[in-house]
């Protein structure tokens, strides 16, 4: 409730914000490391922080860009790759995916997150894609890196006592228009 009271215009300055921030984090770890890397990122609903600007750069980068695409309910996220001229199809809860014909396997994963704690807990939207995507990609990557992408306002005060449950990934980190959180991936 609190990200669709977020003004449009605070929304677009935020999110070059969080853009820039991640754009920063990638551009220190230097540009060979980009060549060939896949990187997961995703099409922002429209409550979301818009991150089509920071998937545009990393590719000119020479990085090679991953969609997420739900190929049937209850098994983990497919990744497809994604270049900026490429149309999009609606797939399952109206997100819009990539043509399911180019599978890639992500080294870095950012992910949409409603709302987080404070080690990098995420809270998702309830359907677990991420959860059991992200447990199989890191099972067979111990170098996968996964930065949640979200608004300062998903930040879930320490009262809430939100604890994730046994099956809930927690992240590396999370990217917030003022910084990460706990802080930015080694």
């Amino acid at each position: 409730e609190l990200r669709k009271t977020i003004p449009l215009d605070q929304r677009q300055r935020h999110s070059n914000l969080l853009c820039a921030q991640v754009r920063n984090w990638f551009s220190l770890r230097g540009e060979p490391t980009l060549r060939g890397r896949v990187v997961a990122g995703f099409w922002p609903l429209a409550d979301e922080p818009d991150i089509r600007p920071l998937l545009t750069w990393l590719h000119e980068q020479g990085a090679h860009i991953a969609l997420p695409a739900v190929a049937e309910p209850g098994i983990p996220l497919e990744f497809h790759r994604w270049m900026p001229s490429d149309s999009l199809i609606e797939g399952a809860f109206g997100v819009l995916e990539p043509a399911r014909t180019r599978p890639l396997t992500p080294d870095v994963v950012l992910v949409p997150t409603l709302g987080f704690g404070p080690q990098g807990e995420r809270l998702g939207y309830g359907g677990g894609y991420y959860d059991r995507s992200l447990a199989k990609l890191a099972a067979n990557n111990p170098h996968l890196v996964t930065i949640g992408i979200a608004w300062i306002e998903g930040r879930i005060p320490q009262e809430a006592e939100f604890k994730p449950a046994s099956h809930d990934f927690v992240l590396n980190t999370v990217a917030t228009p003022t910084g990460w959180v706990p802080r930015a991936p080694l």
